[in-house]
């Protein structure tokens, strides 16, 4: 598990309109850093040539420097087109010193046919002037890095070949000599068995994956950051992302472990809007001593931006155990299931609410019968994990004309999913109320933590609806304590996490009525099609810690974690990349509704997390871990 945080500096380079050649486009950085001072090579775009054929900007490579790493300045181009074989431009440069030179190596472009792009290599002694210039491969190709030392005695090279004649293969070179490079005789030989040369990135046949940054060299292997483009062959359905994979250091052919999908998409402004719309592109990467990542990128085709990552974290992410066992789950597991003799749930229980309360974690449930009616059952769990009560009748049954069935005898509707939360010695809920018929609605009811205890479920107050008509409004919350002296909801509207505030809980002449959107669905992620809150968000001395569901395009159910501020809950301190929990095992992979966990409810107890969720829409589980292990990931430092 792991973040990503994009730098609040970004863009660190953008297009100026008063350098004719970088006007258009500043994009695709590379950096190296010297003993004083982070330099930026960077591909920019100039203005088209109304008198040119054919009517486009030119690319070179322009140049900056920095001396805290975060502001820019004395931009200039250092390599530009000069030979027949670059003539219509140079492109996205990746710098590496290696053995006492500074050499970048570039695409040049003669032509915009594959035939025509290829790549070429620029060469410094002082990381200012390139005056030597060679032209690299005899055939297309891309995203040439020059790996920073030697593997095993050669000097290695990793880049993406036949990019613009698919099927394109990303593949490694070794030489004995660097010089070997700009040598058409070796490409000759090389390229005879170009298969065993290739790596393999595990990937769809509609996706395209192309190398970003020169590899970084970790403890663990070599840490390849390249640019994973979903469903390439339709330009309407191109999704740009960001992933990383670990090569093996002697055989940097052989993949240790991968990031499972892209780490960023297109989210912010600057990467969704742009010479080219919606693109994140890696092209550089640093290590620092700290252990901090930095990832350097192009946004939309005309900026360049940075963003951080905890190396240690990231590389977890690739260990397939680690990230599967990130929660505990129990080993009793499932902790609740039908009970065939109870006709209200004797098809399925799931989807718990829970609180702590007296010295006990007490769970009410969704369940259902053959006729389809959602009810509320209890469970109480004194040490978190173990059943030591159920109760035999429902707690909580449809009783007002928008939750009671009016369309088939055996119909979904009922009382659902239900959320609890305890504000100033009162306890609320709030579940989804659905008739079969209309849109469902969220309805809100109380009682009090002595009633609740007692048992005496007859107290819960007559629910009101709190959300709109004709809305499909649900998944909602009320947070644990009043902000600003206001109660604050969450609930989901379109596929996204929205807020909204009230002065007091009576709708009696009110609904809940609008959508602060806090988060939304992340494209090409594991959260891409919708989110949902999963239950309250925790109080911990950081902020508030969200748990929640996401859907994939493939309609896996996972769930996810969240920071928000403690002061103001709808902005969102940091988002873990990666699902905390999967469909994994077969009860959660098979039942009601496939591939589901599904929370509705989690407590801290002793600084310890349980998780509370359903699996597969058919039964309950519980899963545990340290609080501060899964807080420590919101954090770089």
């Amino acid at each position: 598990m792991y973040i990503i945080r994009r730098d609040s500096h970004n863009p660190l380079i953008a297009p100026r309109h008063d350098h004719a050649w970088e006007s258009v486009g500043t994009f695709n950085p590379s950096p190296i850093i010297t003993t004083d001072k982070t330099h930026i090579f960077y591909r920019a775009i100039s203005r088209p040539d109304i008198l040119a054929s054919p009517y486009a900007g030119v690319s070179s490579i322009g140049h900056a420097e920095s001396f805290d790493g975060k502001h820019f300045q004395n931009k200039r181009q250092v390599v530009i087109p000069e030979h027949e074989w670059e003539k219509l431009g140079c492109e996205d440069p990746r710098v590496t010193f290696f053995e006492g030179k500074y050499y970048i190596f570039y695409t040049a472009v003669r032509s915009f046919n594959a035939e025509g792009i290829r790549v070429a290599v620029a060469i410094s002694d002082d990381c200012n002037s390139f005056n030597e210039k060679h032209l690299v491969t005899p055939f297309n190709a891309k995203a040439f890095a020059l790996f920073p030392e030697r593997v095993n005695g050669k000097v290695t090279a990793i880049f993406s070949a036949h990019t613009d004649e698919p099927p394109a293969k990303m593949v490694i070179a070794q030489a004995d000599n660097i010089e070997d490079f700009w040598n058409r005789a070796f490409w000759e030989t090389w390229h005879e068995h170009i298969d065993e040369h290739t790596i393999q990135l595990p990937k769809d046949d509609a996706d395209h994956v192309e190398v970003g940054a020169v590899p970084v060299k970790t403890d663990s292997g070599w840490l390849l950051i390249y640019s994973h483009i979903q469903n390439y062959f339709d330009e309407h359905k191109r999704l740009f992302g960001i992933a990383a994979a670990l090569l093996k250091e002697e055989s940097p052919q052989d993949i240790l472990g991968q990031t499972h999908g892209p780490m960023l998409v297109p989210e912010e402004l600057y990467e969704r809007y742009g010479h080219i719309a919606n693109v994140v592109f890696p092209s550089g990467a640093v290590l620092h001593d700290t252990g901090i990542l930095d990832i350097y990128y192009g946004g939309a085709d005309t900026t360049c931006n940075r963003a951080q990552v905890k190396l240690d974290d990231l590389l977890d992410a690739m260990n397939e155990d680690a990230r599967n066992t990130f929660l505990t789950r129990a080993p009793h597991n499932p902790i609740a299931k039908p009970i065939p003799e109870h006709s209200w749930e004797n098809k399925w229980v799931f989807n718990a609410g829970a609180v702590e309360l007296g010295d006990s974690i007490h769970m009410l449930y969704r369940a259902m019968g053959q006729d389809n009616t959602s009810t509320l059952g209890y469970v109480r769990l004194n040490d978190g994990i173990t059943v030591d009560e159920r109760l035999p009748e429902p707690v909580y049954v449809p009783r007002e004309d928008f939750e009671i069935k009016k369309r088939l005898p055996d119909g979904y509707s009922g009382c659902e999913d239900p959320r609890i939360t305890i504000i100033d010695d009162t306890i609320y809920m709030l579940y989804t109320a659905y008739d079969g018929v209309n849109s469902t609605h969220v309805a809100l009811t109380s009682i009090s933590p002595q009633f609740f205890l007692e048992k005496k479920w007859d107290k819960w107050t007559t629910p009101q609806l709190i959300t709109p008509d004709g809305m499909d409004d649900k998944d909602m919350c009320l947070l644990g304590e009043k902000i600003n002296n206001q109660y604050f909801f969450m609930h989901r509207i379109d596929g996204r996490i929205c807020a909204d505030v009230v002065d007091d809980l009576d709708f009696t002449n009110k609904r809940i009525n609008r959508c602060i959107e806090m988060m939304a669905p992340r494209p090409g992620m594991w959260d891409s099609e919708k989110i949902g809150i999963a239950g309250p968000p925790m109080k911990t001395e950081h902020g508030w810690l969200l748990i929640y569901h996401g859907v994939s395009k493939h309609m896996t159910y996972r769930l996810g974690a969240a920071l928000l501020d403690a002061n103001d809950p709808t902005s969102v301190i940091a988002r873990l990349v990666d699902p905390i929990l999967e469909p994994l095992t077969p009860w959660e992979k098979t039942g009601q509704v496939n591939n589901v966990v599904f929370s509705c409810g989690s407590v801290i107890r002793n600084n310890t997390l349980y998780l509370y969720y359903g699996g597969a829409d058919t039964v309950m589980a519980v899963a545990t871990m340290p609080l501060s292990k899964i807080m420590n990931k919101f954090f770089l430092s």
